[in-house]
């Protein structure tokens, strides 16, 4: 490994656990080209900005020339796994597994590099297991060993199910280590105990044990909560770049330093300045805002696209004009304007748009509006909360 090497950036920022920190020092600095173990299970589609705190740092080991080897849970997708949660996972079908696959692979190598990276199914070999090799599998384990998990001691003390096949889960995710000859497994803090299953398992299969490589959580845009789809406080990596510009600048001040040292390369010396900064109100949080947002935004797209949102910001709200590109949308001249706003996607459903309508936060033409039934001509600009503009055409149905 090249002496230029930054080890703090590199097995420290974004880093809450190694285990060992020692041996992976040990594995870095004799040459070896590793393999980098990432698996995920497709039951959902998208990546948000939790995740690319893991995906970042396997960029970053891809850039020292390791090889990352990213496996696709399509066969643990259809079982579930907690991983930490009070419920399972919904199983899904193999056409919804292959179908989110796609879309999340997609964003994947939005932060990842795709020509350093092996993609593996777990079908692969699991789609060969017998009945035979599933009770040979789980031989080399006792219930014991896997009640000492904490989602599963808790569910079983406060007398709630446990599935037998979430038991096979800890199990399977270790054998595609043992498949893959995984050197360094990398993922979130609630995939301790699997990790340390496959570690186990790769002793006793005469490989040499893969170290466990936990990233930090990002909390989410609500500053309570980590980041999560399901609780509504993400940023997707996927999201428009003028969203992710909106959604950064709503953050908390307290959350800036945070998002900067997880999320971008801006050196510790900055970010340093960044804290001496804020602490002594010497700088505009605002100001640090727009360049969190410019950094997110070019990794994910490009400087282009991040000067473009910034100024589209500048211009709809600090200078309070319109965007200059505005999507438009096909209305019948007698639809409710709460199902215009939900086609639309500004709102989840009827009756969250219903919400908004009775907030005040529909406007046409500037105009605020307190009933669903309007009068649409074609030109018409429908705002919704601050980031959001659609332009009528009326439908000629």
């Amino acid at each position: 490994m090249s002496a230029k090497v930054d080890m703090n950036r590199l097995l420290k920022r974004g880093v809450s656990e190694i285990i060992s920190e020692e041996e992976l020092v040990r594995l870095l600095n004799s040459g070896k080209n590793l393999r980098l173990k990432e698996g995920f299970d497709p039951s959902s589609s998208d990546i948000h900005m939790g995740h690319m705190v893991g995906l970042r740092k396997l960029r970053q080991f891809q850039e020292l020339g390791h090889q990352v080897v990213l496996i696709v849970g399509d066969w643990t997708a259809q079982i579930g796994d907690p991983s930490g949660a009070s419920i399972t996972r919904p199983m899904l079908t193999a056409e919804q597994v292959k179908a989110n696959a796609e879309t999340y692979m997609r964003q994947f190598f939005k932060v990842v590099d795709r020509e350093k990276t092996e993609v593996r199914w777990q079908s692969e070999w699991f789609g060969k297991f017998s009945l035979a090799d599933v009770v040979k599998l789980t031989s080399k384990f006792t219930v014991a060993q896997f009640l000492a998990r904490e989602d599963f001691n808790n569910r079983f003390k406060a007398g709630k199910p446990i599935a037998i096949t979430e038991l096979l889960y800890p199990l399977l995710q270790a054998y595609d280590s043992v498949i893959v000859n995984s050197d360094v497994e990398f993922g979130g803090q609630d995939q301790k105990f699997n990790f340390l299953v496959g570690r186990e398992l790769q002793t006793m299969m005469g490989q040499h044990p893969q170290q466990c490589f936990m990233t930090s959580l990002l909390v989410g845009t609500d500053g309570v909560q980590k980041m999560s789809k399901s609780l509504g406080n993400y940023i997707g990596v996927d999201e428009p770049p003028n969203e992710i510009y909106g959604k950064v600048m709503a953050l908390a001040d307290n959350m800036i330093i945070m998002y900067f040292d997880l999320l971008t390369d801006v050196s510790d010396k900055e970010l340093a300045e960044f804290r001496r900064q804020l602490s002594d109100n010497s700088i505009n949080p605002m100001i640090l805002k727009k360049r969190l947002a410019v950094e997110l935004i070019t990794q994910l797209y490009n400087k282009e696209q991040a000067i473009k949102a910034d100024e589209n910001f500048t211009k709809v709200f600090q200078k309070r004009e319109m965007p200059e590109e505005i999507e438009e949308l096909k209305v019948n001249a007698d639809e409710d304007i709460r199902d215009v706003i939900t086609r639309a996607n500004f709102a989840k459903s009827r009756s969250e748009a219903n919400r908004l309508l009775q907030q005040g936060a529909i406007s046409i033409d500037g105009t605020k509006i307190t009933s669903g039934k309007v009068s649409y001509q074609n030109g018409n600009i429908i705002k919704v909360g601050k980031h959001h503009f659609i332009k009528v055409i009326v439908s000629n149905k």
